[in-house]
């Protein structure tokens, strides 16, 4: 019995010790987190808004409440992106409330019950329920949808109870926050004077002749600058130079790409599919069921690859064709022959002539800009070469201006549509087009076209097996073991060709990416771990398809700011004004004319002309905008010469050749209301800036997530 009795004791104690580490098994990350009461830190605080602590606790039960609406009306969780977005959402629901609504309080603002009611079933229904509200199949609003809706709610499942409470509290918030914005918006004011300045700023025409040096015409090379320098010219300029917490990382990564063995096997796969193909009654549903990328079953050349266009006018109706790769990707086709859409596609390329601003001059000089680009095209110059050098929409101009295939169904602004799809044939749309972004200049590179190509497609995208992954990381642990510090991270790279050392720059704390890294929010948060030092190595971090080893190699502080913060910049600003310098002096010891101290000057310097210039919109061939030179211009009598001084990106001596006064007029509205429509453009902006400032907002967030 002394034995049975003891036994009963210790399986006591032994189921005790189970259920423990159990819970603690289950819980641990909640417990043993690195702000928890039992991992050491009691710090449960997520940041600080107007000098109010923010507790976890209330910060994630709004973070909930967001995420539940979200989900229930998606029908589907929320992914890690979407839930970063959703703290986010939360965040700046919280400043709202504390730091706006302070001010509110101050000005008396509120939304009252009454007025909810107008906005939600009364006489001015908010945009929002108008939409929430309207009728799927017309799009119209239906008041009484509304009021069904609110006569039944107490009999809808809580979660739809709650998600109206939260959605009328928005109402509320945002009808508070547009009292508050307008309340500002039209306390903004414009004088008579600053209209007249800014007439007379767009209306005053000069001509001038400059002598100009720039910069970069000394090489980087010959200039040497000190750290001495460096950091007089910060003390000089700390108001420019803002610290914060961030740190530099450099990294190698590992990719998890499909091996031989991975490509072989699909490639086996595929074949067996394209006989199904050939031999299936339904194509188009035994394509669907196959493909691991959803493909339509019919396509215009807006919707097709590369190879496929090249490839499907060589097709015969019935026959499989394939497997063409891309990327990770075997594709295989089956072809049904064509059909004719109500709707065309073409191929185009433009060269954009953006504004400097919304004024009539602005748009006006532009204009001009753009008939003078398409005089030159029409006399034989390249339109790819002047669209690389001339666009002013980067993304198509290092395509030589190429917008590659769209289709007449608003993909594209209406005036532009509408010239490329009125043009038969291809070439030169043969004048400037004018639309919201500025002036096109157009060429149709291919006719359009409404011929609809019926294809059933699979694409088999070729998965790393097990044993590949394995692999990959077996190396990047291999790597990471074997090294502590910088210096052996750096010997070990040397050893190994394959690896490329990449660097990210003052990555912030709040980062989830590195470079072109992706999800890489746990490297980030290693990196700003009070554990780990400069020069650590890290473990290795699995990322999309990669694994990666990383060392922290640098950080600022948001209270000391050093000149390694911020070295190339300040290097680059210190480089330039001893370039100036040296520039200045060897100027300053020239006389005659600015052809003759040119000359005089040797290899770097450059006179042209300027014509038309306004001081709203000064534009100077080789310098650029260039405002100390248009002031500089503008404030010299016809005739004169300004002495040698430094502009934005070199060395200026500027001759007046010419003036036309703007004449007077009587009515300066126009103006006026340019002024106070740009004002109150940044008032939302400037408002939240200001009261976000005032606030003095301490993010942790990242500490947590």
């Amino acid at each position: 019995m002394a034995l049975i009795t003891k036994i009963r004791e210790k399986s006591g104690i032994a189921v005790t010790v189970i259920a423990v580490s159990l819970i603690l098994f289950i819980v641990g990350g909640d417990l043993l987190g690195p702000n928890t009461l039992f991992g050491g830190g009691n710090n449960q605080t997520v940041g600080e808004i107007a000098g109010r602590d923010i507790d976890i606790k209330d910060f994630q039960n709004r973070v909930d409440v967001l995420r539940q609406n979200y989900e229930a009306q998606t029908g589907r969780s929320a992914n890690e992106q979407e839930v970063v977005a959703l703290r986010e959402q939360a965040w700046n629901q919280m400043i709202i409330d504390i730091a706006y609504r302070e001010q509110y309080e101050k000005l008396g603002l509120e939304v009252t019950d009454e007025e909810l009611f107008d906005m939600v079933q009364g006489n001015h229904i908010s945009p929002a329920i108008q939409q929430a509200f309207a009728d799927p199949t017309t799009g119209r609003f239906d008041k009484t949808a509304v009021v069904s809706y609110l006569k039944n709610l107490k009999s809808l499942p809580l979660p739809q109870q709650q998600s109206w409470v939260a959605f009328e509290k928005s109402l509320r918030d945002d009808r508070l926050r547009q009292k508050y914005e307008n309340l500002l918006r039209l306390s903004s004011y414009v004088t008579k004077a600053e209209s007249e300045k800014e007439y007379v700023a767009q209306n005053t025409k000069a001509s001038i002749r400059y002598l100009y040096v720039p910069f970069y015409s000394i090489p980087d090379t010959t200039i040497k600058v000190t750290d001495a320098q460096l950091e007089k010219y910060l003390n000089d300029h700390r108001d420019e130079y803002k610290g914060a917490e961030t740190r530099t990382i450099q990294y190698v990564t590992f990719p998890i790409q499909p091996a031989k063995d991975d490509s072989s096997a699909l490639y086996t796969d595929i074949k067996d599919l394209a006989r199904g193909l050939a031999a299936a009654e339904n194509d188009s549903s035994y394509a669907r069921m196959n493909s691991d990328i959803p493909m339509p079953t019919t396509m215009s050349f807006a919707n097709m690859s590369d190879q496929l266009k090249e490839a499907v006018n060589t097709f015969v109706p019935g026959g499989v064709y394939g497997p063409y790769r891309e990327g990770n990707t075997y594709f295989i086709y089956k072809y049904g022959g064509t059909v004719k859409d109500s709707v065309y596609t073409a191929r185009a390329s433009h060269i954009l002539i953006r504004p400097e601003n919304p004024s009539d001059s602005a748009k006006s000089a532009a204009r001009q800009r753009a008939e003078a680009l398409i005089n030159q095209i029409r006399g034989g110059a390249s339109f790819e070469a002047l669209a690389a050098t001339s666009s002013a929409d980067p993304g198509s101009a290092q395509r030589g201006g190429d917008l590659g295939y769209f289709q007449n169904n608003g993909s594209m602004v209406k005036p532009f549509e509408d010239a490329v799809f009125s043009m038969n044939g291809t070439g030169l749309v043969n004048r400037v087009v004018e639309s919201q972004f500025g002036f096109h200049i157009i060429k149709v590179t291919d006719a359009k076209t409404n011929t609809l190509y019926r294809i059933a497609a699979i694409g088999k995208t070729i998965a790393p097996s097990q044993a590949t992954r394995d692999e990959a990381y077996r190396k990047a642990d291999e790597f990471a073991t074997s090294v502590d510090t910088k210096a052996e991270f750096d010997e070990a790279v040397k050893k190994d060709k394959s690896l490329v050392v990449a660097t990210a720059n003052r990555v912030p704390e709040t980062g989830t990416t590195i470079n072109a890294v992706q999800n890489a929010r746990e490297i980030v948060r290693w990196a700003f771990n009070d554990k780990t030092d400069i020069n650590d190595v890290s473990e290795v971090f699995e990322t999309d398809e990669q694994y990666v080893v990383a060392v922290v190699t640098g950080k600022t502080d948001q209270d000391k700011v050093k000149v390694d913060d911020f070295r190339d910049e300040l290097t680059a600003k210190v480089r330039n004004q001893l370039k100036a310098e040296q520039i200045t002096a060897k100027l300053k010891g020239l006389n005659g004319d600015l052809t003759a101290m040119s000359a005089k000057y040797g290899a770097g310097a450059l006179v042209e002309e300027a014509e038309d210039l306004s001081l709203a919109t000064g534009f100077l061939s080789s310098a650029g905008f260039d405002p100390i030179a248009l002031g500089k211009a503008f404030g010299l009598k016809v005739g004169q010469k300004t002495g040698v001084f430094t502009g934005e990106n070199g060395v200026f001596v500027v001759e007046l050749k010419g003036r036309t006064d703007a004449p007077q007029i009587a009515d300066y509205t126009p103006y006026k209301t340019q002024l106070l429509q740009a004002l109150e453009s940044r008032t939302s902006f400037l408002l939240s800036e200001a009261i976000r400032d005032k606030a003095n907002i301490a993010d942790h967030r990242a500490r947590f997530f």
